[in-house]
């Protein structure tokens, strides 16, 4: 069995999910990457398997496979969705499928990889959660969802400390990632309104998720746990909203 560092992403083929790849693959680490779609090219040593994580029996096949390969004791739980309406316009089959991938996902992930874990007796689990978390309109399912993130980050934390495993989140706030700008081009004058709300004055890039993913990950970050940790420009300190 591998005992190289491997770190499972998931939703690692574009955006964010692609900066937090390459920048563990910067440092050393082994990528294998769960993703509905291909990434443009692979990393060096990077594993891609095409899979929906919310079907949850492929996933349980698949990580019965890897886990008999290779040791997995990182995981970055990255894939998620929005589905934005109001509350009035909110409907069931919407609300449920948010809630399947942002967040039945990540536990079932988790789930899976625990055994190993508690056996090493080190683990990192790296939640990426929301400031829209904190509340944002039009993001009933999905605000509710990366709550609900940021309160199993925190539970997890205290039933895995002491096995050694650490678990954290990170909450972006506005990243220009491709979604993003494809939504909000450069100089409309949303996107203008959104920069200036931003205390630093700038979008985030995916690279600078991508750097507190990377220290979460960090075998020297074993004192850090439990905890949100906002990239988000300084917008967590006041009362915009605007990501």
């Amino acid at each position: 069995m591998s005992s190289q560092k491997n770190v499972l992403v998931t939703g690692a083929s574009r955006g964010i999910g692609r900066a937090i790849a390459t920048r563990l693959t910067q440092d050393g680490y082994r990528v294998i990457n769960f993703d509905k779609s291909a990434p443009p090219s692979l990393l060096a040593g990077e594993e891609f398997h095409q899979i929906d994580i919310t079907d949850h029996h492929a996933v349980s096949i698949l990580m019965k496979d890897i886990t008999n390969r290779m040791q997995v004791l990182r995981l970055v739980n990255n894939a998620g969705m929005i589905n934005p309406g109001a509350l009035e316009d909110v409907i069931e089959e919407d609300f449920d499928a948010v809630y399947a991938l942002n967040l039945k996902a990540p536990m079932v992930l988790a789930q899976a990889l625990l055994a190993h874990m508690r056996q090493a007796n080190f683990g990192r689990i790296v939640n990426i959660a929301s400031r829209a978390a904190l509340g944002k309109e039009e993001r009933t399912a999905y605000a509710a969802t990366k709550a609900g993130l940021i309160g199993m980050t925190r539970t997890w934390a205290l039933e895995m400390a002491q096995f050694g495993i650490t678990v954290n989140a990170i909450g972006p706030g506005p990243i220009a990632t491709e979604l993003f700008t494809s939504g909000n081009p450069p100089n409309a004058p949303k996107t203008i309104k959104i920069v200036e709300s931003i205390p630093v004055k700038r979008m985030g890039q995916p690279e600078d998720i991508a750097h507190a993913a990377a220290y979460l990950m960090d075998d020297r970050s074993s004192f850090t746990t439990g905890q949100t940790l906002y990239v988000c420009g300084g917008m967590t300190v006041g009362l915009s909203n605007a990501s």
